[in-house]
């Protein structure tokens, strides 16, 4: 009996070692609370001031310079929060930052790594943190002010733990696949 995707009952519905997408995270939005409270504050006087200067140069330099302040101070603090990702997967860790330079890192969970868990006062309020995750290189790679840092510690955990679960098994299996023992003869 088939069902509507035509695939038989009898056969597995989903490949177990096609790879997932666990979580896709960015750093915490709290870092652009002061950018967008500036944002406000400089729409405010902009649109109080705009208009009421006696010089039509004074009203033009007002709004150039809201505009510059806003993508200064707004902007680019916004595209940098936006550029900065990590995607875990079933298999690896992807680290992707940058804007004008895009940089993308991969690291499989197989490799075996600590995770370790770095949090200040402010963090600790909002439940972030930076998770460390030092793979024997010469700088452990950070996922910086994470929210729910605990918890993306812990799936990082049993991501690793079974993924070298697997690991082990399929060399297990080859293993035995291939332990057919030899009869060398001395002729």
């Amino acid at each position: 009996m088939s069902n509507s995707a035509g695939q038989s009952h009898d056969s597995p519905a989903v490949d177990q070692s096609a790879e997932q997408i666990v979580a896709r995270v960015r750093p915490h939005a709290r870092v652009l609370f002061w950018p967008t409270l500036l944002l406000f504050a400089v729409c405010g006087v902009t649109g109080y001031f705009l208009g009421r200067l006696p010089e039509q140069w004074q009203n033009i330099a007002i709004a150039v310079g809201a505009v510059v302040v806003i993508v200064l101070l707004w902007l680019l603090p916004l595209a940098s929060w936006l550029n900065r990702r990590y995607t875990i997967t079933t298999r690896r860790i992807i680290f992707r930052h940058g804007f004008f330079v895009r940089t993308r890192q991969e690291l499989l969970h197989s490799r075996g790594y600590d995770v370790s868990l770095r949090r200040t006062w402010l963090q600790s309020a909002f439940r972030s943190g930076d998770v460390r995750i030092n793979a024997g290189l010469e700088h452990p790679l950070v996922l910086k002010d994470v929210p729910n840092a605990d918890l993306v510690q812990e799936v990082l955990h049993d991501l690793m733990e079974s993924s070298q679960t697997v690991l082990g098994a399929r060399r297990q299996e080859q293993s035995a696949q291939t332990d057919h023992s030899t009869l060398w003869t001395g002729h």
